[in-house]
């Protein structure tokens, strides 16, 4: 399941500073209600931040990975959201969380949801993959690492 397929520039947003986790989930939220009409960006929120009260989606390395299911989707939305100076996010390695990644998936679409989270963050894992993406200069130069890696995202 390609995860660059869902993706253009309007999805991806550099920042400097978000402050807190809360703040980079309503970015993330405001992000992805953006993609769908259909979509609330409170209703995202809320479904992010009850998928999170189940443990972190931070994976190690920089990097988490927020999630949901929802009705009414039709198809997967995404956004990435860089944050240079890093969100405490209760990551199993400590560190500070860079690069979120958030994911909705229509609601009964659970293996489609599983293999769009197993190929992302197993291309994540590689760290010179997920170094790249960290130093990118721009919204185009994220885009285009992530659509020619020659992992299936």
């Amino acid at each position: 399941m390609d995860f660059a397929h869902y993706l253009s520039t309007d999805h991806i947003k550099l920042l400097h500073q978000s402050g807190s986790r809360k703040k980079v989930l309503e970015d993330l939220s405001a992000m992805l209600a953006r993609q769908d009409e259909a979509l609330d960006r409170e209703t995202i929120f809320n479904k992010l931040v009850e998928r999170e009260q189940l443990g972190s989606t931070a994976m190690g390395g920089a990097i988490a990975i927020p999630h949901c299911r929802m009705k009414p989707l039709e198809q997967p939305v995404v956004a990435v959201l860089r944050v240079t100076g890093g969100v405490e996010y209760d990551a199993p390695d400590k560190l500070a969380v860079k690069l979120f990644f958030a994911l909705i998936v229509p609601e009964e679409a659970t293996q489609q949801h599983l293999n769009l989270l197993a190929g992302l963050a197993g291309v994540l894992n590689n760290a010179d993959f997920a170094g790249s993406l960290l130093s990118a200069s721009d919204e185009k130069e994220i885009l285009d690492l992530l659509r020619n890696s020659h992992e299936e995202l």
